[in-house]
């Protein structure tokens, strides 16, 4: 992490105000079910519904080729740690109740196997985000929020329909590599992360910048970031501990709003 970044999150620990990081499996586990209830409940929030379109997952800290997903059904302003499924890679419901999305499968379990790093994993179709992906171009370096995603997101541009084989999941995972994001062309977005909190606020962020984009280049020519400005912007609000604390606020907020999510 450079010394902005460094400057942006220093002294984050128990001392200032932040709750103590979870340990053992129990304890990790359920704190990321609840913030994966919660993630689920801002989609909803913000209108990243669309019928039963949309999943987020998050992986299993014991059980590491499994991972805790939204049932296919459940409307995400409802959603509740106790309706959440644990699925295999092979794709076995082993616990919780509820049908599970084949497109979610597909995706998310390639996405989990082929990338360890990543403990979490996010795509709805909202609007912007669907409507920028018909374009077939990579969002560009517009504003400081947009830097998080320079040079560390990729154009998946082979559409073929609703994602239901595996072959498919596979070259979007390949396609996604290290990479935070991806954009499905024709279809909508894609992040990922270490934790649950960044993988969703990335999704969050994403899409606001999307519609950024979208505004600016239906009002005029957007004036680009300079390519080193947006390298170490990045570093900054890019980084995956700002991706963690990012998601901080808006976890308070919905849990306060919306206890019953946690049950």
């Amino acid at each position: 992490m450079n010394e902005a970044a460094n400057t942006i999150v220093m002294n984050m620990d128990e001392s200032n105000g932040l709750p103590p990081a979870p340990t053992g499996v129990e304890e990790i586990r359920q704190d990321r079910k609840n913030k994966l209830a919660a993630a689920l409940r801002l989609f909803g929030k913000f209108g990243f519904d669309e019928g039963v379109a949309g999943h987020i997952t998050v992986r299993d800290p014991e059980q590491l080729d499994h991972f805790w997903v939204n049932p296919m059904g459940r409307s995400f302003k409802q959603m509740t740690v106790s309706d959440l499924l644990l699925v295999s890679h092979t794709g076995e419901v082993v616990q919780g109740a509820g049908l599970l999305n084949g497109a979610a499968f597909t995706i998310h379990s390639q996405i989990h196997m082929a990338n360890p790093k990543v403990t979490a994993a996010a795509h709805s179709h909202s609007v912007y985000g669907k409507s920028f992906s018909t374009l077939g171009k990579l969002l560009d370096p517009l504003t400081q929020d947009a830097c998080a995603f320079y040079e560390d997101h990729v154009l998946f541009d082979d559409f073929t329909g609703v994602v239901l084989d595996n072959s498919e999941g596979k070259a979007i995972a390949a396609a996604l590599g290290d990479r935070k994001a991806a954009i499905l062309q024709n279809h909508g977005l894609l992040t990922v992360g270490e934790t649950i909190e960044a993988a969703a606020w990335w999704f969050i962020t994403m899409e606001r910048s999307c519609q950024a984009q979208l505004l600016a280049e239906a009002a005029g020519t957007p004036k680009l970031i300079r390519h080193e400005v947006a390298l170490s912007t990045r570093e900054t609000v890019g980084n995956p501990l700002a991706g963690w604390f990012s998601f901080q606020p808006l976890y308070d907020v919905i849990t306060a709003e919306q206890p019953e999510l946690l049950g």
